[in-house]
């Protein structure tokens, strides 16, 4: 979930794995687990939003902020697998993507599904010809779902306000369906502060944000005025008190 040039993977990361300042953690997923999020989204979304396994035309997921790809990888057997299908028959395909070219490795080298999931490397606040080209090789204009899981505090600390109201443009420009969840401003707070604890600069722009108290309630507010997307549901909140939203286009 990396969001930076720099990749910073010292043993002090290591050690405290909420100090990455780019959110590009080696061992998230053994503090947050990918079943914290599964527990609230539902099997069947992607039936619920109208897209249909085995058609003629592929369903596309989008993973922004990837990390190792086991929540990846956990998603698309929660949304796809059914007991005795194989995956290799399916056509829903996700693309996960994040900054950490490490991170990335891992997950190429540890996903079992390499048919139905693909990793990439990609920084998000740059350019998105690689997801357009994904698009374009898959004949479809949009991702069906887009998942921004945990990423946008990271991208607004360390890009500002406007680097985290790009992203969700950005986002919702590609996108039919987009699940969100915004960390709340009490996380910005205990990122700055653990920066500091390991005598580290602070973020860039932590002091200037003027987008702070409710920030998924500034995402929901930026999504629906300027994107053209809809808040249509509600997955309530993770174990660490962060809202999962699902917004589609008008």
């Amino acid at each position: 979930m990396a969001t930076c040039p720099s990749c910073d993977t010292s043993d002090a990361v290591a050690n405290d794995p909420g100090a990455a300042p780019y959110g590009n953690f080696i061992n998230y997923y053994s503090f947050n687990p990918p079943e914290n999020r599964l527990s609230l989204i539902p099997a069947t979304l992607l039936r619920d939003l109208g897209y249909r396994d085995g058609g003629d035309e592929p369903t596309l997921i989008l993973d922004v902020g990837c990390n190792s790809g086991e929540l990846s990888v956990a998603l698309y057997k929660h949304l796809v697998e059914e007991p005795g299908q194989k995956s290799e028959r399916s056509t829903v395909h996700l693309l996960g993507f994040d900054l950490d070219e490490t991170l990335i490795e891992r997950a190429q080298q540890t996903n079992p599904l390499h048919s139905n999931i693909s990793f990439i490397q990609l920084d998000i606040t740059e350019e998105t010809n690689q997801l357009q080209e994904y698009l374009s090789q898959q004949s479809c204009s949009h991702f069906h779902l887009c998942l921004c899981l945990a990423v946008t505090m990271w991208v607004h600390l360390n890009h500002g306000d406007l680097g985290f109201l790009q992203l969700l443009s950005r986002l919702a420009s590609i996108s039919h369906h987009l699940l969100l969840e915004a960390q709340p401003w009490k996380c910005y707070r205990s990122a700055a502060r653990r920066l500091r604890k390991l005598g580290r600069s602070d973020f860039e722009h932590f002091k200037t944000l003027k987008i702070q108290g409710d920030v998924a309630e500034s995402a929901k507010e930026h999504l629906e005025r300027q994107c053209g997307m809809e808040l249509i549901q509600s997955f309530g909140s993770t174990t660490w008190d962060r809202k999962l939203l699902l917004f589609r286009r008008r």
